[in-house]
């Protein structure tokens, strides 16, 4: 394999392990949080991607509207399943919790097949987003370029708000100790709220991109996508937004880098994924930037 084909290959996985990563902070964060694996996270992505969709097929608005729709949209679902799903469950068993998870994961699921049927339908690509811009023999989307640079804004942006702002503080306290936020008098259920707002636009962003690139929607298309997220967040250190971040990007080049490597073994790119994922877990359990529970969050 020559220089050009490795770089454009390298390039393609920065790519893909962004939108990996975006997936993966709504997932460290609610976990951090409430200790709780939302299976319906990768859901909500994939409603994002429909949802983006239909604004610009059905509302005919522009492409950047139709993303401000589809996360207001994924801002909404996301705080209602909290309050439906979750927030009654908050003193339950933690598996009782897990289950309501998968069992939220299923109806998205399903409720859009019925509604939107299992084939899948294209994806309206703005024009500008396939323009093509040579690097050398380097060929590459400006697609491929916005989405690793709005994945870093938006990792910015996380951590701006967890560390500079008040509402910030009140995450980390949370994460820390709820007994102790509800006594200082700060409204708990507000502070999940903005919680899976945070990690429901991005999912909703990563949705909208992901379509974009494949440019297919279906309702299933979040299982696989939310579980590699998933295994991102853990591989990273689950509960570190900056871990969950490097999960992704690890988890995207190593798909990338299987298919380009070794082409005969393609079909099982997605399960080197999770092979690679169990090796580092085998020597470091609490992944690559595992945190002390005891002492710190995110």
């Amino acid at each position: 394999m020559d220089s050009s084909i490795f770089l454009q290959q390298m390039v393609n996985g920065f790519s893909l392990g962004s939108m990996y990563a975006l997936i993966a902070i709504g997932y460290t964060m609610v976990y951090g949080v409430l200790r709780l694996i939302n299976f319906a996270h990768g859901d909500i992505m994939m409603v994002g991607a429909y949802v983006g969709l239909f604004a610009m097929t059905s509302l005919h608005l522009p492409f950047v509207f139709a993303i401000v729709f589809s996360v207001t949209i994924a801002i909404i679902l996301g705080i209602s399943i909290d309050r439906v799903a979750y927030k009654p469950l908050r003193k339950a068993p933690r598996i009782s919790l897990l289950i309501t998870a998968i069992g939220v994961s299923f109806l998205l699921e399903n409720l859009f097949n019925v509604i939107f049927g299992g084939t899948p339908r294209p994806f309206l690509v703005p024009e500008f987003l396939e323009k093509v811009i040579n690097f050398g023999e380097i060929s590459i989307t400006l697609t491929t370029i916005i989405v690793p640079i709005l994945t870093l804004v938006l990792l910015l942006f996380v951590l701006f708000i967890l560390y500079k702002t008040k509402y910030g503080m009140a995450i980390r306290a949370l994460a820390f100790d709820i007994g102790a936020v509800h006594l200082m008098g700060i409204d708990a259920n507000l502070i999940i709220a903005i919680v899976f707002a945070l990690g429901s636009s991005l999912a909703a962003i990563a949705g909208i991109f992901w379509a974009v690139s494949y440019p297919s929607v279906e309702p299933l298309m979040g299982v696989l996508i939310g579980l590699k997220a998933f295994a991102a967040a853990v591989l990273g250190g689950i509960g570190s937004v900056g871990g969950a971040v490097i999960g992704g990007f690890i988890i995207g080049f190593t798909e990338i880098v299987v298919v380009a490597f070794f082409p005969d073994m393609a079909g099982f790119k997605d399960a080197f994924a999770f092979v690679f994922l169990i090796f580092v877990l085998l020597f470091k359990p609490t992944g690559i930037l595992g945190i002390n529970y005891e002492r710190s969050r995110f």
